[in-house]
């Protein structure tokens, strides 16, 4: 019987002790298994094996079926991002805190792996969003970001303000800390933490959180995940502004300039085992109760 899989990667936290050790004890059963495996070139030191197939994760991207990323949410958006761009499966391996995205744990890992490379596994297509500087109507910069786009200061409590455009017709404008922009992948991340509403991964949605907004009266809005999003920065605000892409990657914006929040084409497919269920996620990370009966 052929293989769901024949190539996998494995892509780790770099100088992390757990995610050392989850690697090896990965490359040690996928080779006894005889899957062909490439190993991300920032953790291949951490192997004790010889003749290791080193590559870039994306590099992994183009040449693997599968990817399992070792590490917390915050690694797993950063490998996330690229991995987008192609046609794999991710799978996560939790060395984090919270775990949103990484389902596995390092400690109980050879039976739910077997599964799902059996094909014993579900998974969902998570869509991604890019954020585009305009200045004098050229572009600036970009970058893709899977949990969400956040608009703000350079420096801590300034504020700034803004026009807030959905597909070009004007919603409000805003003074405050800034604005988040956020997928349902990223809607219990930094935008929970904001006052952000919870939106279940199979939405096809986005939400706007106003960040300590200059009223009382402005709240946290969902609207269509196709829609197009344009923030106008006002010419009065001072220089150093920013677009925050998943925490990760910085944007440098000027006033006068206008920010472009869309979905990307790409997406990325997460790898699930077959009792995955995002209540129970949602219950396990939240300490939510449970059933009474």
């Amino acid at each position: 019987m052929s293989k769901l899989y024949k190539t996998i990667g494995l892509i780790g936290k770099p100088n992390h002790k757990g995610a050392g050790i989850t690697i090896n004890a990965l490359y040690q059963f996928l080779s006894t298994q005889g899957y062909q495996i490439l190993v991300e070139n920032s953790v291949a030191s951490a192997l004790e094996f010889n003749d290791i197939n080193i590559r870039s994760v994306t590099e992994i991207g183009d040449q693997a079926d599968l990817a399992i990323v070792v590490g917390g949410d915050g690694y797993m958006l950063g490998a996330a991002r690229v991995l987008s761009c192609y046609n794999i499966g991710v799978l996560g391996v939790n060395r984090g805190n919270l775990g949103f995205l990484t389902d596995l744990s390092p400690d109980d890992i050879n039976e739910p792996l077997t599964k799902i490379l059996a094909g014993e596994s579900r998974s969902e297509q998570r869509f991604i969003i890019e954020a585009e500087v305009y200045r004098h109507g050229k572009l600036k910069s970009s970058n893709s970001a899977v949990n969400e786009a956040v608009l703000h200061a350079g420096k801590v409590a300034s504020m700034i303000e803004f026009e807030v455009y959905i597909d070009g017709s004007f919603m409000f404008s805003q003074r405050s800390d800034g604005l988040i922009v956020s997928t349902p992948t990223g809607s219990t991340a930094y935008s929970m933490s904001a006052g952000g509403p919870i939106l279940t991964p199979n939405l096809n949605a986005l939400s706007l959180v106003p960040m300590f907004p200059h009223t009382l009266t402005s709240r946290p809005i969902v609207v269509d995940g196709n829609s197009e999003i344009k923030l106008v920065l006002a010419n009065e605000n001072y220089e150093n502004l920013q677009v925050s892409c998943d925490g990760h990657v910085i944007l440098a914006v000027m006033p006068g300039d206008e920010v472009i929040i869309k979905k990307s084409k790409n997406t990325l497919r997460l790898v699930h085992p077959l009792d995955h269920n995002y209540f129970n996620v949602l219950r396990s990370k939240l300490s939510w109760g449970h059933k009474l009966y």
